[in-house]
């Protein structure tokens, strides 16, 4: 979230920032209940006063002629007038500051300078490409093709077991889908840099109000019936970035770099009728996620390092992708800069989105209250956290699936032939 600091003293500023994200701040809203607190602010003030003041005059009284009886009732009374006040004016106060923080934790982060303003993911702004198109001689299958091919993809036994959007995989195709898992998080550990880490795959309310996904997002995640109040992971980022909620941090220990395999599971609502056929939208799926916690002068230099993190996996991989940077109406509400990087699919004809790597300055850190202590002052100040897909393991196996097709079956692309003792997998069927 923003600070609120921003909203009191340059809302006009912020406002005009935030059109690019196509979010118009409710400003009047926002100074009428300001203006409200603030006076009853004052008033609670007042009366607390008052409280201390009444509760000394038992003296005052017994020296005008009161007994000490009479001094007690009628301070009491005094007492209890002032406390039935109080009683109201907290209650209206508090009313009028869960109205605020609602504003407050629905207001979208200030996207950077750089942000191309636009109104959805047809306003995307392509700033590279990389790696040739492959070219077939033979008509182009899509993945569940393929994958059923090989024997190693089924969606109606998946379908059979809990329902739509799930997917069973077996034999050659799990262990692809495995390869690549272990591919990436050995490229992420050994050549990047990232610690690897096995995260819960639940996670409580506070977590995910840490991350942004609640209060405001709570229909896309996987609520548990459970005497506790448990969440399944939308995406390895909640845990890895919670690991710093509330913490201090030493200067020292920046940047972190974390990385997980986990199973990521979302509701994908407000998504019906898209991606109904394969896996690139999914209930469960895959991935390796990048989380790095930085000293806020660093982030924007982290977001590029993360990004061509991201990218490694594809080059080395020889899968064709572009990289686009998002506009405005198409980004989170917590980045302030994304990359989206898109492989090509040649059964869709197009390129798709297979990794996001977000700068989300200080507004994560701020509602986990993750801070480091700057040595030139030493006060704590606010970590800024990025995050990036390093990558969607399934939309990955899509893109292997598809690119690496052959009339007889698929080739393994060079970086997997030792995961997978083959360089090739004829078809089954």
């Amino acid at each position: 979230m923003l600070d609120i600091k921003q909203l009191r003293n340059d809302i006009d500023s912020l406002a005009d920032k935030l059109i690019v994200k196509g979010y118009s701040l409710p400003k009047s809203e926002f100074q009428s209940l300001e203006s409200s607190r603030k006076s009853l602010q004052v008033e609670t003030e007042n009366l607390l006063a008052e409280r201390k003041k009444a509760s000394k005059a038992i003296g005052e009284f017994v020296r005008q002629g009161m007994t000490p009886d009479e001094a007690k009732t009628k301070v009491q009374e005094v007492l209890d007038r002032i406390a039935e006040s109080l009683s109201e004016k907290e209650s209206e106060l508090k009313a009028v500051q869960a109205k605020l923080d609602d504003i407050l934790f629905s207001v979208p982060n200030i996207p950077h300078e750089s942000v191309p303003p636009g109104k959805d993911e047809n306003d995307n702004v392509e700033v590279a490409k990389w790696g040739e198109l492959p070219s077939f001689d033979h008509e182009v299958k899509d993945h569940v093709d393929v994958g059923a091919q090989l024997a190693g993809l089924d969606f109606e036994t998946a379908a059979k077991l809990t329902g739509s959007r799930f997917a069973v995989m077996t034999g050659a195709v799990a262990k692809l889908h495995r390869a690549l898992a272990q591919f990436m998080l050995n490229v992420q550990t050994n050549e990047h840099g990232y610690e690897e880490m096995i995260v819960p795959f639940m996670v409580n309310q506070d977590s995910l109000f840490g991350t942004g996904q609640l209060p405001k997002f709570g229909e896309d995640l996987f609520k548990l019936d459970f005497e506790q109040e448990y969440y399944l992971i939308p995406t390895a980022e909640v845990p890895l970035a919670n690991v710093v909620r509330g913490d201090i941090l030493d200067a020292a220990q920046l940047p972190l770099k974390m990385t997980a395999h986990t199973p990521c599971f979302r509701s994908e609502a407000g998504s019906y009728g898209r991606d109904v056929r394969g896996m690139i939208r999914q209930h469960q799926f895959e991935k390796v996620e990048l989380v790095q916690i930085v000293h806020p002068d660093e982030s924007y230099a982290a977001l590029e390092e993360i990004t061509t993190h991201a990218e490694t996996i594809l080059q080395k991989l020889g899968l064709p992708y572009r990289k686009v940077v998002l506009c405005g109406g198409d980004m989170s509400i917590g980045s302030a800069k994304t990359y989206d990087l898109e492989v090509w699919l040649p059964a869709q004809n197009t390129y798709r989105e297979i990794s996001s790597c977000s700068n989300m300055t200080d507004y994560q850190s701020r509602r986990m209250q993750a801070r480091f202590r700057n040595p030139e002052t030493n006060k704590p100040e606010l970590v800024h956290t990025l995050n990036g897909s390093g990558l969607a393991v399934g939309r990955t196996l899509v893109a292997v699936l598809e690119n690496y097709q052959t009339a007889e079956g698929l080739k393994i692309p060079e970086a997997l032939q030792s995961y997978m003792g083959a360089d090739f997998l004829p078809y089954k069927k």
